[in-house]
């Protein structure tokens, strides 16, 4: 009884000790009163959990979240933070807001020295990366964020094995784990995987309802500078085709009607629009696989998927071979 009680006190005194270990402590450049805030990062978003009153400048956080992860340091919680990856231990943060917290300094973990050197290199081969890394966090979340949607299934069950045993159950590879199978059901030659989602009346439209032409089934937003980049490409050839037994079908991940409704007006995209204004957490995006925007899955007449992620002059020349 006596040493299951001294068991109980060491192993107290040990958890106490291990709690001790995290702290995130700060100063804000040119900032002495307000809040900052934690964010925990997950599915491409970011979450507040904590915040911090800022005190001649100076903010700490003590309270200790998952880790090792990566999160997020902002003082505006509607806006993109400083990403930070956080460990166990004692981490100093010297936030400078301008230029969306690029010129901020982050000491004392190993984790965001080793994001930092991948973020400033060039031509970085993923698999060499996780060998190199293969225990680090930030090599989980590489994979997941930048090469998901670049990969194949199977490419990302390989890489997925060069992790260390110790990050097979994070958020990242969790997520990978359920990409591989998903993106091999529509993959091309696979039939394409029906859904129904609201139009911008609030109407629900059934995707099986444009079946029989060719259709592009395009995911884009509204706040993406890529897709809209993109979309004058998509009403040039839709004008040149739609005749022709070609059309589109966009999903946005919008997360706001008003910005949504705003930007299919101010790009005078004329074809079917729907959305279910639930950002990363749309669920024709997870039907299909989708990791980035913009991306795109072309589908013949026989509802079968013909080609992924076509733009541009790429996929003008594929519909003229198609519908010559």
């Amino acid at each position: 009884m006596i040493r299951s009680l001294l068991s109980i006190v060491l192993l107290s005194g040990t958890l106490s000790a291990n709690a001790q270990n995290f702290a995130v402590t700060g100063t804000v450049k040119g900032v002495s009163t307000g809040k900052v805030y934690l964010q925990r990062f997950a599915n491409k978003m970011f979450f507040t959990i904590d915040s911090s009153n800022i005190t001649d400048g100076k903010f700490y956080f003590t309270k200790k979240p998952r880790l090792p992860e990566l999160y997020g340091i902002t003082l505006n919680p509607s806006a993109s933070p400083l990403f930070i990856f956080l460990e166990d231990k004692k981490i100093e943060v010297e936030l400078d807001s301008a230029a969306y917290y690029s010129r901020s300094v982050v000491k004392g973990s190993d984790a965001q020295d080793l994001f930092t050197t991948y973020r400033n290199s060039r031509n970085v081969k993923v698999d060499e990366f996780i060998k190199a890394n293969p225990s680090s966090i930030v090599a989980a979340y590489v994979l997941y964020r930048d090469y998901s949607y670049r990969l194949t299934p199977d490419e990302i069950d390989n890489n997925v094995k060069l992790l260390s045993p110790s990050l097979q159950k994070t958020q990242y590879v969790n997520v990978l784990r359920e990409l591989s199978p998903t993106l091999r059901k529509v993959g091309i030659g696979e039939v394409a995987p029906e859904f129904t989602l609201a139009d911008t009346d609030g109407k629900p439209v059934k995707f099986s309802g444009y079946s029989g032409k060719y259709l592009l089934l395009d995911f884009w937003a509204g706040w993406c500078g890529p897709c809209r980049r993109e979309n004058p490409n998509l009403v040039r050839v839709y004008e040149k085709y739609k005749g022709k037994g070609f059309d589109i079908f966009a999903v946005s991940l919008d997360k706001q009607k008003e910005q949504w409704v705003k930007a299919i007006a101010d790009d005078k995209l004329t074809w079917t629009q729907v959305s279910d204004l639930k950002f990363w957490d749309s669920a024709p995006a997870k039907l299909y696989g989708v990791r980035a925007i913009p991306s795109n899955v072309l589908i013949g007449p026989d509802g079968k998927i013909v080609a992924r992620n076509l733009r541009g002059k790429e996929l003008e020349e594929k519909l003229a071979t198609l519908l010559q």
